[in-house]
Formats: structure tokens, C-alpha cells, sequence
């Protein structure tokens, strides 16, 4: 499995042969300016809760792609009013793709979709893939629940985690998920695209995972990873 950032909580995801997008948000972000969203094709875009800085370059992507949405029920049947496939799923629910097994759980957050539409429960993904284990944590507070994604999935190679602060998990709170899921490799996203969410002192953060026996990446635009 691998992925490539693309800012903010977007993620390309390539994996047994399929590739995967998770919550565009491209086209606006001034710091993901040399990206050309015209150019991405992928087979499947994932969209953890219906806000605009992850959903706003989804139908674009999914329409050249002629790719299926995957998200909560509500969100892929307003898609799919658009004429773009999509599976609908909730919370606790899986599915076997032809990827690999996608489960959609729990993240505390607000959705709403960008012409005001109700965007159904936020959620995020377990990605079980070419032998390896990837939650998405999504937009979310830290949360109980979390404690449940070993107990059910199983043990996770990676966690992708919203890092930035004010609008979701912070450093602090991020640090203490990865207890929680029992990860020791976190990979930040929703940082540093726009002013309340910069993180100042990255290596300081950094630090702090490692002080905790944690591996925490806070990747550039453009930087791949391997799992």
C-alpha cells in the first residue's frame, strides 16, 4: 500500500491495483497549487463527512474518473443525484471492495454538505489492503470509541489523524488516539492549510510522539509513503 499527500486531509492511495482519493480538497488550498486536480484518475473517492475543504474537488475527480464514491449513505446518494456512482455505508458497517475490505466508524464532528444539505453522521475508514491495516480517522475529537478499532479491526499498521487543533484533535489529543488505537505509526493531516490550524514548532511535536515510543510523520506535499 502506497500514499502520496496532497494536502490538508487528502490522501492518494494506491493499493492492489486500485487507487483510491480521500477527501479532495486541492483546487482551493493555495499550498496544493501545483497540483492539477484535471489530471488525477482514480478508481474510488473516499469522503469521510461533507465539508468543503474535503469534498470540494470530489465530483470533478469522480466524474473524470468515471470512480464510485464511497461514503455515508447520505453523502453518496447526493452524488449520486449528480449522476456519479456511489456506495453508501454507516457507521460499524464493511465492505469488501475489490481493493480490500473498507470498514466506515465513528468520528465526533459536524457535516454538512456545501449547498447546505444535510451531510449524515462524520465518520472515518479502516482500509485492510495488501495484507496491511490503514485507519482514517477523518475530521474528529479524540473519542472513546477509538478504543474499539483494535478490538474489531484488528492491529493497524498505520493511522492517519487530524492533527492541527481548533477544529478537530490537537497534538495532545492525537498523541493520546494512538494509545487508544493501539497504533504506534501516525501520519498528521488538517494542518497548517489555513491560519488556526498551523502548527508552529513540527519538530517539537514530533518530539513528543517520540518521547512516546510513537512514529509520527507530518508529510510535505507531494511525499509518498510506504506501508
Amino acid at each position: 500500500m502506497k500514499l502520496k499527500y496532497l494536502g490538508h486531509s487528502c490522501f492518494l492511495i494506491e493499493t492492489n491495483g486500485k487507487k483510491l482519493i480521500v477527501d479532495p480538497f486541492i483546487s482551493a488550498n493555495e499550498l496544493a497549487k501545483d497540483i492539477d486536480v484535471d489530471a488525477i484518475r482514480v478508481d474510488y473517492v473516499l469522503l469521510t463527512h461533507g465539508h468543503q475543504d474535503h469534498v470540494l474537488d470530489a465530483e470533478t475527480i469522480a466524474k473524470n474518473s468515471n470512480a464510485k464514491i464511497v461514503s455515508n449513505f447520505e453523502i453518496s446518494s447526493w452524488y449520486e443525484e449528480k449522476g456519479i456512482p456511489g456506495h453508501g455505508m454507516n457507521h460499524g458497517g464493511s465492505w469488501n471492495f475489490d481493493f480490500g475490505k473498507l470498514k466506515y466508524v465513528n468520528a465526533i464532528h459536524s457535516s454538512v454538505l456545501p449547498d447546505g444539505t444535510y451531510g449524515g453522521n462524520p465518520g472515518g475508514f479502516v482500509i485492510e489492503s495488501a495484507g496491511k491495516r490503514l485507519y482514517i480517522a477523518g475530521d474528529t475529537a479524540l473519542h472513546m470509541d477509538m478504543k474499539l478499532i483494535p478490538i474489531v479491526s484488528g492491529k493497524l499498521d498505520a493511522a492517519i489523524l487530524p492533527i492541527g487543533d481548533n477544529f478537530t484533535m490537537g497534538p495532545d489529543e492525537a498523541l493520546l488516539a494512538s494509545d487508544f488505537i493501539e497504533c504506534d505509526r501516525v501520519i498528521g493531516c488538517h494542518f497548517d492549510t489555513f491560519g488556526y490550524i498551523v502548527i508552529k514548532d513540527k519538530e517539537a511535536v514530533i518530539e513528543r510522539f517520540k518521547k512516546k515510543g510513537k512514529n509520527l510523520s507530518l508529510p510535505a506535499i507531494g511525499d509518498e509513503i510506504a506501508l
